[in-house]
């Protein structure tokens, strides 16, 4: 029987191609979503994978819906976090409700996902968490102290959860992109990318979703069992850490 994986934020981007990455390498794979139905939809006729709406910030929810594809699908061993928002201002402009919103997703979410896939992890003797954070988790960014704030605390979280359940048989670790040739990225102008963002990417190109998910699924596999706590910087040299 195969293993099941969730994969919060599962349907768009980064999250999408790491939902097909582990269905092709044989998980059951769930996505959940927030809020866009029709491109959650459209994910779940193009893929086959199962979808829930639910708010990785909200606990209940994130309770109620883990529960819920453990009865559909099997107990998650397998946890992406890969959900995260930004709201991006300089911190002279921020207003508390950018802060409090991107800490309660990009961080905050993160205990509300494992703290109800742990208990099961825990008790099979076998678990996979994956955190996506981010570069500017790393190196800190211009206009995002809310959301490197959050990414840094997905680092330290982490590392914190690696070491409580390594003697379980569960590692938890995470992966940090650069940046990836995703909607949003590709949205940014084409002056801009080619004069400013790229030239500061050693390798000379924006990363692609799919060499995301292969250091995803490398760290959900038996392979990987004895990296944990770690940190794989996946931004073509852009920052090393």
């Amino acid at each position: 029987m195969s293993r099941v994986a969730l994969v919060t934020g599962g349907t768009r981007g980064i999250g999408r191609a790491i939902s097909e990455a582990l269905k092709e390498a044989g998980y059951t794979v769930a996505a959940s979503y927030a809020g866009n139905d029709e491109a959650a939809a459209k994910f779940k006729d193009e893929t086959g994978i199962a979808v829930y709406k639910f708010d990785v910030g909200d606990f209940d929810s994130c309770a109620a819906a883990i529960a819920q594809i453990k009865e559909d699908l099997g107990a998650v061993e397998v946890l992406v976090n890969n959900a995260g928002i930004t709201r991006d201002k300089p911190l002279h402009k921020m207003d508390k409700e950018h802060w409090d919103a991107v800490i309660n997703t990009n961080l905050t979410g993160l205990f509300n996902m494992c703290r109800n896939v742990i208990d099961d992890m825990r008790g099979a003797g076998f678990g996979r968490i994956v955190s996506i954070s981010s570069i500017n988790g790393q190196k800190g960014q211009f206009g995002q102290s809310n959301y490197a704030a959050a990414k840094a605390g997905d680092i330290g979280f982490s590392k914190a959860l690696a070491l409580e359940n390594a003697s379980k048989g569960i590692t938890v670790n995470v992966v940090a992109p650069g940046y990836i040739a995703t909607e949003m990225v590709m949205a940014v102008p084409e002056k801009v990318l080619n004069e400013v963002i790229i030239p500061q990417i050693p390798v000379g190109r924006l990363g692609q979703a799919e060499e995301i998910a292969r250091c995803v699924v490398f760290l959900a596999s038996d392979d990987a069992g004895l990296i944990t706590g770690s940190t794989i910087s996946a931004n073509g040299g852009q920052y090393m850490a």
